[in-house]
């Protein structure tokens, strides 16, 4: 408790709140604990020394279980005791208990998530006609973004919770280090003018996948078609998919952040804990086997990418050798005139990412290109000839 001084508007009978941490690790009669202090430490040390005296602990810390989520898992699993985190991803979206109960033998392969508000937020309003800059600023005055946001507009955030969602979906351990990730503040309207006239929007999408016993997880920037579920999450919403070999596809939708949210799953979570205790239910580790990495560069997509070509006979073509040599192939293309030279808007069928980023470095080498955006993955459900890219 940082101050048992505050004003509150119930007040606490004496001797409730305290500051010391001992006297509630040493408290025999404290069988669950709530941790809402944030922070890898110490946060985590007073975690794991609870877990360890054998009491039931509910985290709303993303960061902690992202990072050291095979240590306090271990350590719930050797001293018979429950940790539940559903706070700490989606806040009101039950996506961990639905993975953990609901749909713990179906074989989840595929989890699509839109996991950050604040970052959604922004994106909203930047297709509505905002900048980067305006959107933010409109998400701060709201509420849905800290004074300091990197967290969420890097990616970080959302990278902590796409481990989290992948450990659990895939019964694999993966951390916070695991997750390649990149933010939204490279967006600019440019971006949100292709995505209009590609038909689709942008949205900072996780993604974690299966692909041959390895695992992939990314948070990235995504162009999504518009007839995907994921396109039609606005504003500060959440959303998760989660496809499996049972269920095929199922979607959850909801507020993800909140001071009310979170208490509310931190609460549930601390119902479940007294709910189960003595009963080995769900006091086995969420994580029980390491699946290997799926190599960097393996990854494969639809991929959109913006060119700045000088305007001149044959620069096009010179582009689509260096991506025919590596085997990608364009599947739509939108043209800008930009001053002296044309803005090449270009959507590719399925790439791997790797041999894109080396299509792209020999692209930009080229006389004729001055500048090309980093490479965005496309989302949709339908395919080429439904898109009419055909």
């Amino acid at each position: 408790m940082r101050d048992p001084g505050k004003e509150r508007d119930y007040p606490l009978a004496g001797g409730v709140l305290t500051t010391d941490f001992a006297e509630i690790v040493d408290d025999p009669g404290i069988a669950v604990v709530a941790e809402v202090m944030g922070g890898v430490e110490p946060a985590g040390t007073y975690v794991l020394e609870l877990l360890r005296r054998g009491k039931n602990v509910v985290t709303a810390n993303k960061q902690l279980v992202a990072r050291r989520g095979v240590e306090l898992f271990a350590t719930a699993s050797g001293a018979g005791v429950q940790l539940r985190f559903e706070a700490s991803v989606c806040a009101a979206i039950p996506v961990i208990k639905v993975l953990r109960e609901s749909l713990v033998v179906t074989n989840v392969h595929r989890v699509l998530g839109i996991v950050n508000g604040t970052t959604n937020f922004v994106l909203t309003e930047m297709e509505g006609g905002k900048s980067y800059d305006e959107a933010l600023a409109d998400a701060q005055q709201r509420g849905y973004a800290e004074a300091d946001p990197t967290d969420d507009v890097s990616g970080a955030d959302a990278a902590a919770k796409m481990a989290i969602l992948a450990t659990v979906a895939f019964n694999s351990h993966v951390e916070l280090a695991d997750v390649e990730y990149s933010g939204i503040t490279k967006i600019d309207a440019l971006d949100v003018t292709a995505a209009r006239q590609l038909d689709m929007v942008i949205r900072l999408v996780g993604a974690a996948r299966l692909v041959d016993g390895q695992v992939d997880v990314t948070v990235q920037p995504a162009f999504v078609d518009k007839q995907h579920p994921l396109a039609k999450v606005d504003g500060a919403f959440n959303a998760v998919m989660l496809q499996g070999d049972a269920i095929r596809e199922i979607t959850l939708e909801g507020p993800g952040a909140g001071g009310v949210e979170t208490a509310s799953a931190v609460i549930a979570d601390i119902t479940s804990v007294i709910g189960t205790m003595g009963t080995g239910f769900l006091q086995n580790d969420a994580a029980w086997r390491q699946l290997p990495k799926l190599p960097d560069g393996d990854s494969t997509s639809p991929f959109y990418f913006r060119l700045h070509v000088a305007d001149r006979p044959g620069a096009l073509a010179r582009v689509a050798e260096e991506l025919a040599e590596r085997e990608i192939s364009i599947a739509r293309l939108l043209q800008h005139q930009n001053g002296n030279g044309a803005a090449l808007h270009v959507v590719t069928h399925e790439a791997k990412v790797g041999a894109l980023r080396a299509a792209l470095a020999a692209v930009g080498e080229l006389d004729d290109v001055h500048g090309c955006s980093t490479p965005r993955p496309v989302i949709s459900d339908r395919g080429v000839a439904e898109l009419g890219w055909a």
